[in-house]
């Protein structure tokens, strides 16, 4: 068989039906082009340039290289006649490149071995694809498989060299081959990718890649340990779609020094808010520092914030600066700024307008350098409305708003928190419980949480309180989640009215100890429509009735005797 009669029908072995597939005797796969560019992305992303580049080059040699190989022994007519010419025509068919060579010489007194052009080549169409365009040659595996296949033709090395590279913008990718000793010291900037001696220099790549994820994972590890006090894991491990735009927010924000003003419900995690935006910040190194204006009256908020001075008033005995002051070079967190008075209001607005504070009896001003981040849980347009909040101030304070949506809106983020909250309790108390049963989580999800995040950190650390057992169950959690009336969850689908009876009726009298009479009147049915339903909840598996105890006349359970289930 001469080159120009290779038929890619003959080469192949395969069923068509599905199965191995045989080329030249060896196994191959199919896939997709852009399998080896995301390869070779990754390859670049996670070990750098340089050890990308050998391992591929090396790849490549091999292939090319057990390529001839096989095809010597499969194909031994075109391996007598064609064999200089076959590698080209390999890959054409096979569909890497389409090659056009235009020098094949022996290679003598320095000349070129092989000069040849490639048309449409795989590597480099999927180097455009995923990095852009090229500053050098990119087609490493293809050049490498050439000069594999070469030097087992030839019997000595031979290398290629690319000059040019549709990744760089030229139409076509050319390449030369000569024979190692013919190349000189233009080789030598090449050769380091194929030798085994470059794995020193691997190693030193890689240990430094090694380094920096080392310090990206102490990095993470700050943001998801469950230590006391931990800002970011309830922001970072968001799923909602609405608190996902919020983070993703607050990181744009942090990078730049505008006054930030954070509205939402209390409890949603408005100060774990401001606590990220600094840890995010080019300010993180320095301090922050929170202040509840709602529980300090005007003259000691003053005093707080702006510092004062030695005899200003009665206990004063010392110089004391302010938090602005003290905050210096970090960030000072307001919360229930809305809560500040009139007058408090004016002094605030000359600091943030004049960047600087006066301490209580003094008369001297002081420059500070602070971030003010600012939280309300009011609607302070309507404040402003009522005369109680200057105009200027909410303009001042509020650059940029970031609006903490409640728990309620953000149903997919409940049970993530649930989880990290119960983890940080365990290993703090150093308990053996694993997590929550199936019911219990349900609970925790059809739940409204009007107090948001700091109610389910709270019923948490409840229901760790209340397990004598591996896991939380329904028993365990407050008496609110136990008795709780089903609302709809926000969902792909809509539950049954049939189902959140049931689980309403089951949930009643879970929660009222198992007496029927009682629950039967607190649900304003007949007995005797209980025990019919309950009989029907039985039938369908849903209930045990000796699970539930057949109490009907006892008084409620200690737990939950103080309160009264009602309906949505």
């Amino acid at each position: 068989m001469k080159i120009a009669d290779m038929d890619l029908r003959e080469m192949l072995s395969f069923n068509p039906e599905g199965g191995i597939i045989h080329l030249l005797g060896e196994r191959v796969l199919i896939h997709n082009a852009n399998v080896s560019g995301l390869l070779k992305k990754e390859l670049i992303d996670s070990l750098g340039v340089f050890t990308a580049r050998c391992i591929l080059t090396r790849l490549g040699f091999a292939n090319g290289w057990q390529t001839a190989k096989n095809l010597e022994q499969h194909a031994p007519d075109v391996w007598k006649e064609s064999r200089k010419y076959a590698g080209a025509k390999l890959h054409s068919l096979t569909g890497f490149n389409n090659v056009t060579l235009n020098t094949r010489t022996d290679g003598s007194d320095g000349k070129s071995l092989i000069e040849s052009v490639w048309h449409d080549c795989y590597e480099a169409e999927q180097h455009l694809l995923h990095f852009g365009r090229s500053e050098e040659p990119a087609c490493w595996r293809e050049v490498a498989f050439a000069s594999g296949f070469a030097s087992y033709v030839e019997g000595r090395e031979v290398y290629f060299i690319e000059d040019q590279c549709r990744a760089m913008g030229h139409d076509t990718c050319h390449v030369t081959a000569r024979y190692k000793e013919n190349w000189g010291s233009e080789l030598e900037p090449y050769l380091r990718y194929y030798r085994m001696e470059s794995s020193a220099a691997i190693m030193r790549e890689l240990n430094e890649k090694l380094i920096s994820v080392e310090k990206r994972l102490r990095k993470k590890e700050e943001h998801f340990a469950f230590l006391e006090g931990a800002t970011t894991p309830t922001l970072v491990m968001s799923r909602s779609r609405a608190m996902k735009n919020v983070v993703d927010m607050a990181w744009r924000v942090a990078k730049v020094d505008s006054s930030v003003l954070v509205t939402g419900e209390s409890g949603s995690g408005k100060e774990l808010m401001a606590r990220f935006i600094h840890d995010q910040s080019p300010r993180a190194a320095q301090p922050f520092i929170a202040v509840n204006c709602g529980a300090l009256t005007e003259t000691l908020l003053e005093s707080e914030l702006f510092g004062h001075a030695k005899g200003s008033f009665t206990g004063a005995d010392r110089d004391r600066p302010g938090l602005f002051e003290a905050a210096a070079g970090g960030t000072l967190f307001l919360d229930e700024i809305g809560e500040v008075s009139p007058a408090m209001q004016v002094k605030l607005l000359r600091a943030l307008q004049e960047r600087e504070v006066r301490r209580v009896g003094e008369n001297k001003s002081r420059k500070i350098d602070v971030r003010v981040v600012t939280a309300t849980n009011r609607n302070l347009a309507d404040e402003i409305a009522q005369g109680r909040f200057r105009q200027d101030l909410y303009y001042r304070l509020r650059v940029i708003e970031l609006q903490v949506p409640p728990l309620r809106e953000r149903n997919e983020d409940i049970l993530p928190l649930t989880r990290m909250f119960l983890a940080k309790l365990v290993k703090q108390m150093k308990l053996q419980i694993t997590g929550f049963t199936s019911k219990a989580a349900a609970q925790f999800l059809r739940y409204s949480w009007p107090g948001n995040v700091r109610e389910l950190q709270n019923a948490v650390e409840y229901a760790v309180a209340m397990c004598q057992g591996a896991q939380i169950d329904v028993d365990d959690l407050p008496c609110d989640l136990r008795a709780l009336s089903l609302r709809p969850v926000v969902s792909d689908c809509i539950r049954p009215l049939e189902e959140i009876e049931r689980d309403y009726i089951i949930g009643v009298l879970r929660a009222l100890g198992g007496n029927k009479v009682l629950a039967a009147s607190e649900l304003n049915i007949g007995l005797a429509t209980l025990y019919r339903k309950l009989k029907e909840y039985e039938a369908q598996g849903a209930i045990s009735l000796d699970e539930l105890g057949s109490q009907t006349g006892s008084t409620p359970s200690a737990k939950c005797k103080s309160q009264r289930p009602e309906p949505a």
